[in-house]
């Protein structure tokens, strides 16, 4: 697989559609993207935009209509024939070899590095190093992609499109798990790119759209409803149009009171997946009614107290006192028995089981309760009700609870997983990124129902590096570095620029927190 010989200056989609078993998922779409500029693809979750775009790269057939570059029509049977054409793509979801390195996931799919039936690794790292300075996009060579963050794993996908040739880049989702000032530097880089390439931005940040493309255009329902510059809209006037009603993200307007503790985790020690310590001395308290908001920048152990409060990492030393009773290193059933909900980073592998169908993944940890078995055999009436309520309730756009969940689109798939959860009925529930890649549409669902949770009492850890998200919806705000709490903020006393700052370690020079409110001593402190 090599760089395309010709450039691109043009790629043309005329009267594209598609179906699946009762889906129509693209419904003659037409549009265009030239050398030099961004478009942006916008839409709801499941308005067909990865469906589209698995079509230019050869992964689905379209049932009618042509694709052409460079007005030369064109049929791509795999993603290798895209790619042969200088289209590549990064994926939402990653398409990456977790127990491999970075060089052998990108000698994997680089024939040029293929020889005498072995992978020419270095040479694959070099291309990294160079693609990687060239762009300004850092990445090492030697890790292997399990020990990566999110974020560092979103980069990764985009140095190898980049090493593979691609001259139009198809984005899909690319800042979903970047902080804000990532986010900023990759737009100011794709900007700069763009000069040079042709780009397909995929967004549901309406602010991002707006900063980077030339042109936008919206689907919804699998159709092309809107045309037209970038320039001429604003954000709220895109969302509109995406969703087909005003979309107004609810904010948290309560008085800032809380009930008694509920969560009380003292000087938790974790360590991260590469030996070091990820949590080092961390300290945090939980209310009941609350909502906990955790930002930082990614890589500084959210992942792993995500991880460890839900079971799924094991304790060198400290406390997570739920209730009274301590939860460090008990099994994942003994803390979802305790009452404690829990709605992780990766929905697609650690949310869901894609395979099974909506109505079983709702029941996947209740399948052994007494209204959902029976003589140890499934209560399938039982199954079906709960599904059918759930879905309703949650507004789960699915042809049936009988489809495989993993077919579903990002934000159905987080709904299913927030259906689950809160159907439970928990005590405290840890969001971890929970609008990561979903629409407009569905995030303000999802805060809402956030918001709702707070209301009836249930104490929120809500762990985000959107910062916008934060500040909506929390009442308190933990900014967590290095492993450890550098400061709690009052709603009312966090802004952006605090917040950044913050994150960022250094110094907080805002004067001290009113008194009454909650704070903790700076880490660099601690570790001096």
């Amino acid at each position: 697989m090599t760089a395309a010989a010709e450039p691109i200056s043009e790629l043309k989609l005329e009267g594209i559609t598609k179906r699946f078993p009762g889906v129509l998922a693209c419904d003659g779409i037409s549009l265009d993207v030239r050398r030099g500029e961004v478009l942006a693809l916008v839409g709801e979750n499941g308005a067909g935009k990865t469906t589209l775009m698995n079509i230019i790269m050869g992964l689905y057939r379209p049932d009618s209509g042509s694709i052409s570059v460079n007005g030369e029509v064109v049929q791509f049977r795999a993603p290798g024939d895209a790619y042969a054409r200088g289209i590549g793509m990064v994926h939402q979801h990653f398409m990456l070899v977790p127990n491999m390195t970075v060089a052998e996931n990108l000698a994997l799919g680089l024939k040029d590095l293929h020889h005498f039936m072995r992978l020419d690794i270095k040479g694959a790292a070099q291309k990294i190093r160079e693609v990687s300075e060239r762009y300004e996009l850092p990445v090492n060579p030697d890790a292997y992609i399990w020990q990566l963050s999110v974020g560092e794993q979103q980069r990764v996908e985009l140095v190898k499109t980049l090493c593979l040739g691609a001259k139009l880049l198809i984005l899909d989702e690319p800042t979903s798990a970047l902080t804000p000032q990532e986010t900023d530097d990759l737009i100011e880089r794709l900007q700069r790119m763009a000069s040079e390439l042709a780009i397909i931005f995929i967004s549901h940040k309406l602010n991002e759209v707006k900063a980077l493309s030339d042109r936008v255009s919206i689907l919804r329902h699998g159709a092309v409803v809107f045309n037209g510059h970038t320039a001429n809209h604003e954000p709220s006037e895109l969302a509109a149009l995406m969703t087909g009603h005003e979309v107004t993200l609810p904010r948290n307007e309560g008085s800032g009171l809380q009930g008694t503790p509920l969560l009380s985790v003292r000087q938790l020690r974790v360590r991260g997946d590469r030996g070091n310590f990820a949590l080092d001395g961390l300290d945090l308290e939980l209310r009941a009614g609350e909502v906990l908001g955790v930002a930082g920048v990614s890589g500084n152990g959210q992942r792993e107290f995500a991880d460890a409060l839900a079971g799924l990492r094991p304790v060198e030393s400290g406390e997570i006192l739920f209730q009274g009773r301590n939860l460090a290193n008990k099994t994942p059933r003994e803390i979802i028995d305790s009452g404690m909900g829990y709605v992780p980073e990766d929905r697609q592998t650690e949310g869901i089981v894609p395979s099974f169908s909506v109505k079983d993944n709702l029941i996947l940890k209740d399948f052994a309760a007494k209204k959902f078995s029976k003589l140890s055999f499934l209560a399938r009436k039982s199954i079906d009700r709960n599904a059918e309520q759930l879905k309703e309730q949650f507004d789960i756009r699915c042809p049936s609870t009988s489809t495989a969940t993993g077919a579903l689109s990002g934000g159905n798939i987080q709904k299913v997983i927030l259906a689950r959860e809160i159907a439970r009925g928990p005590k405290a529930l840890v969001a971890v990124y929970p609008t990561r890649g979903i629409d407009m549409g569905a995030q303000e669902f999802i805060h809402s129902q956030l918001l709702e949770r707070r209301r009836e009492g249930i104490g929120i850890i809500l762990i985000s590096e959107e910062l916008e998200e934060v500040m909506n919806l929390s009442d308190r705000i933990a900014v967590i570095y290095k492993g450890r709490i550098l400061k709690v903020l009052s709603a009312v006393e966090a802004t952006r620029e605090r917040l950044g700052i913050l994150m960022a370690g250094l110094a907080d020079t805002d004067p001290p927190p009113a008194a009454g409110a909650s704070s903790l001593p700076a880490a660099g402190a601690a570790h001096e």
